[in-house]
């Protein structure tokens, strides 16, 4: 009894093929990881860091991203806006963003508020959200954008009240016709507003990534192991 091997062109291309496209998505689910290890580790020494006052003038953002701050104006309330598709715990809602007028400088700061939940009724109604009046002090930390989902459908043109799946800073001073700063804020400090300030962590999910590069790795190896396997056949002299 002997096994001999049989090499086919066809069954070696379509293995050839499914490994490579899984080592290439098993590498940047790999580098995805890492990056989130980076942002855990940049957190990880910001977030130690006394907050930033910013009274004068506005930070660099890349140093200051991830920073926590303290910010001393008041809220424009004419020009709140609404992102789509932000999940809480199971629960559709958006997230409540109102530019933030500085005391010091006059310049705007986009301030994420909070989550609230969508009513399962009517999609365009949204509850009455008390907001401070006057010069108030809010506290959070710093981000260069409020993050990105899958856009779905056409997107509506950013107005006052719009319902919008993501946001531009820059497109927001566009059609705010605010001075608006390169950085947003996360508030963390409660306003008695009954929102929601549980904000995900920008660094999760590192091990979901390690995972997923490990499925798409061992399905690179199963293509391989199962050409070699099904190539050699069983013959007798």
């Amino acid at each position: 009894m002997r096994f001999t091997f049989r090499f086919r062109w066809l069954p070696f291309a379509a293995a050839v093929v499914v490994a490579a496209i899984g080592i290439a998505l098993g590498h940047w689910q790999t580098r995805r990881a890492q990056e989130k290890d980076a942002i855990e580790a940049r957190l990880t020494v910001r977030e130690a860091a006394p907050p930033l006052a910013l009274n004068a003038g506005m930070p660099d953002a890349g140093e200051a991203e991830y920073r926590r701050a303290i910010l001393r104006g008041e809220f424009v309330r004419d020009w709140t806006i609404y992102l789509d598709n932000r999940p809480y715990q199971g629960a559709a809602g958006f997230y409540v963003l109102m530019p933030f007028r500085l005391a010091a400088s006059g310049q705007h700061i986009l301030v994420a508020r909070g989550w609230v939940k969508r009513d399962i009724g009517d999609r365009t109604r949204m509850p009455e959200i008390p907001t401070p009046a006057g010069m108030t002090e809010i506290e959070g930390r710093l981000r260069r954008n409020p993050g990105h989902v899958l856009q779905l459908g056409r997107a509506e043109p950013l107005r006052p009240g719009a319902i919008v799946q993501n946001v531009d800073l820059q497109e927001f001073a566009q059609a705010s016709k605010l001075d608006i700063a390169p950085l947003m804020l996360e508030q963390l400090n409660d306003t008695h507003d009954g929102l929601i300030r549980d904000w995900p962590r920008p660094s999760g999910g590192a091990d979901k990534h390690r995972g997923y590069a490990f499925q798409w790795y061992a399905l690179a190896a199963t293509a391989l192991v199962f050409f070699v396997v099904t190539g050699f056949r069983r013959g007798t002299k």
